[in-house]
């Protein structure tokens, strides 16, 4: 966060932030569930073991939800003035400073 950030760049910076780890997350539990295929087909009823809707449908149902979980973070980080956010880490900083010299 940058002293004179717009409430909009720091919406965007929490949500980027948010959403990177979850889309990699999500690619890498792609890539698993599709190398494990073949383990959870006589499991599966009803459907192929690399049906590429059931793929999509959950892929984008988990990007959704963990995109609104980001959004509310996001929303409260637009409140903060950036200002006193910096001076606290600051303080924080310099106290673990301290601790690890005693």
């Amino acid at each position: 966060m940058a002293l004179g950030a717009l409430p909009g760049d720091t919406f965007r910076l929490v949500l980027k932030e948010g959403m990177v780890s979850v889309l990699i997350g999500i690619a890498l539990g792609l890539a698993g569930s599709l190398a494990g295929t073949r383990w959870l087909a006589n499991l599966l009823y009803g459907i192929s073991a690399k049906d590429p809707f059931t793929f999509a449908g959950v892929a984008i149902l988990l990007a959704l939800v963990a995109l609104a979980a980001c959004s509310l973070p996001a929303r409260r980080a637009t409140k903060v003035d950036p200002l006193i956010a910096l001076r606290r880490e600051a303080l924080l900083a310099r106290a673990a400073q301290r601790d690890r010299r005693s």
